[in-house]
């Protein structure tokens, strides 16, 4: 099988993940990056392509004779027109659940960073703040308890609910939004609108659609308690980024962190990067060492199911 490997450099960048699995199965060429328009072009003859955020529409599906099989190194497959790919014969697959641990731990990376306030701690004490004190202990920056705060989760699928599992863990009051009704005893399920309204911290865990874009917007933001925080590693499409950087500027909420945006890169005129408290991380809380080393295995492991006549992970 020909293998074109389109976006080698949005997965590794360094000699501990590697390729090499997937090289194995095939005659493979390897692309660091494959811009939109060199996509037919690096694709050549290939059978089947191993990819991230590279578009496969219809126009360009129908161009593509020899194609096979498009294997996503991602969980998310909006950038492929799968309806169109089932329409040629093309299998997509994708990679599912392989960060759910890693974007966990990412949230509550930004939940400490605005509660136990660590990195102002420590820049003031490098500015000699302890050296100045007269007493052992000074606290000029309060500092929280997650304990008895409330969290609202949007989004309850394995992300969310592994989050839920580390708030319950500090004591925290969770509550969830979601569009699939579920039972968990230990969570209280509530609209989207009444997250925005009760909750202390709110954290997305939903798929970009037509129902959760923008889901994020002014008028939800009215509605926040002016300590609330607001987290999205989901999909930046989900936050208008204009209503939350002024909901910031105008001190409607405490605080914002971010790991997506609706342009990535990220563009210089990105109105969060001037809204303050504002944390911003380039798209990185699905990315450790081991969270991407699995994350190629599943690929790997998805095409040769694919090789072999039983196809899984199937989205199409």
């Amino acid at each position: 099988m020909k293998i074109a490997i389109l976006e080698e450099k949005t997965v590794t960048n360094d000699s501990e993940v590697s390729f090499d699995g997937i090289r194995a199965l095939g005659e493979c060429v390897c692309y660091p990056l494959t811009p939109q328009e060199k996509l037919l072009e690096h694709l050549g003859d290939a059978e089947a392509a191993i990819i991230n955020k590279t578009v496969f529409t219809r126009e360009i599906i129908g161009k593509c004779p020899h194609l096979k099989y498009i294997g996503l190194c991602a969980t998310g497959y909006n950038n492929v027109d799968t309806a169109a790919a089932a329409e040629a014969g093309i299998t997509v697959t994708n990679c599912p659940a392989y960060s759910t641990d890693a974007v966990a731990q990412q949230v509550f990376a930004y939940i400490l960073h605005f509660m136990n306030r660590t990195a102002q701690y420590d820049r003031d004490v490098h500015d000699g703040g302890w050296v100045r004190s007269d007493t052992f202990s000074y606290f000029p920056f309060p500092t929280y308890e997650l304990a008895g705060m409330k969290l609202g989760i949007i989004g309850y699928g394995s992300i969310g609910k592994r989050v839920a599992d580390i708030a319950l863990a500090f004591g925290m009051e969770v509550f969830v939004s979601t569009r699939t009704p579920q039972k968990d005893d230990r969570v209280q399920f509530i609209g989207t609108d009444d997250i925005f309204s009760v909750c202390d911290i709110i954290t997305l865990h939903c798929p970009l659609t037509p129902e959760t874009k923008e889901l994020v917007n002014m008028a939800r933001l009215s509605r926040c308690r002016k300590n609330a925080i607001i987290i999205n590693t989901s999909r930046g499409g989900a936050v208008n980024e204009y209503a939350l950087a002024s909901a910031l500027h105008d001190h409607i909420i405490a605080g914002a962190a971010v790991d997506v945006i609706s342009e990535e890169p990220m563009k210089a005129d990105n109105p969060l990067l001037t809204a303050p408290n504002c944390v911003i991380t380039p798209h990185i809380s699905w990315a450790p060492l081991q969270t991407r080393k699995r994350l190629l295995k599943i690929a790997e492991d998805n095409l040769r199911a694919y090789i072999n006549g039983s196809p899984v992970n199937k989205v199409n």
